[in-house]
């Protein structure tokens, strides 16, 4: 009887710290940047987002992100800029299609709703640590995720050094999922 109580409450247990999992909805989310290019500003997009992401807001330690856009949907409203920011000296697309993420850590900020995210950043075969805040807000069936974070596009080796184009950059994420 008491192996039995103690499976039952293991089972609970388990099912209870275990964090969902859900996929990313590509047509739902957006992945933009911002970059400043002879002083104004250069808005793009990356699409083709995949992966996995497991998350409870109850359960932080068993959270992650595991996600990668498609380098080649590189998009800036230019296609002559686009086609060179794919070459080699920028994305390099044919060697590293895509960028990806992979969280290490997440947790709470003290308002509610609100996380901080800490991971590794894979771009163009370079991969640095980075760590930014994020919101989950419960959707139907899923997660919408919201966060920013600011790199040096020169840390990933992604075009040299240059007086007109800026070395910092914004990532802005809005991401839609569904649970799996």
């Amino acid at each position: 009887m008491h192996r039995i109580l103690l499976i039952v409450v293991l089972f609970f247990t388990i099912s209870i710290t275990t964090a969902q999992k859900f996929t990313p909805i590509d047509a739902e989310s957006k992945v933009s940047f911002v970059i400043k290019n002879f002083g104004l500003k250069v808005d793009g997009h990356l699409k083709g987002i995949k992966g996995s992401i497991s998350f409870d807001p109850t359960a932080l330690s068993n959270s992650a992100f595991n996600v990668s856009v498609n380098a080649n949907t590189i998009n800036t409203d230019n296609s002559a800029r686009d086609k060179h920011l794919r070459k080699e000296d920028y994305f390099h697309v044919e060697k590293f299609p895509a960028i990806s993420f992979a969280s290490t850590k997440i947790s709470k900020t003290g308002t509610a709703g609100k996380y901080t995210v800490t991971g590794n950043l894979t771009m163009k075969g370079t991969t640095k640590p980075i760590e930014f805040d994020f919101t989950a807000t419960p959707i139907n069936n899923g997660f919408s995720f919201k966060g920013s974070f600011t790199i040096n596009r020169r840390d990933f080796n992604v075009g040299g050094k240059s007086l007109p184009l800026s070395d910092m950059l914004t990532v802005n994420l809005d991401i839609t999922s569904n649970k799996n």
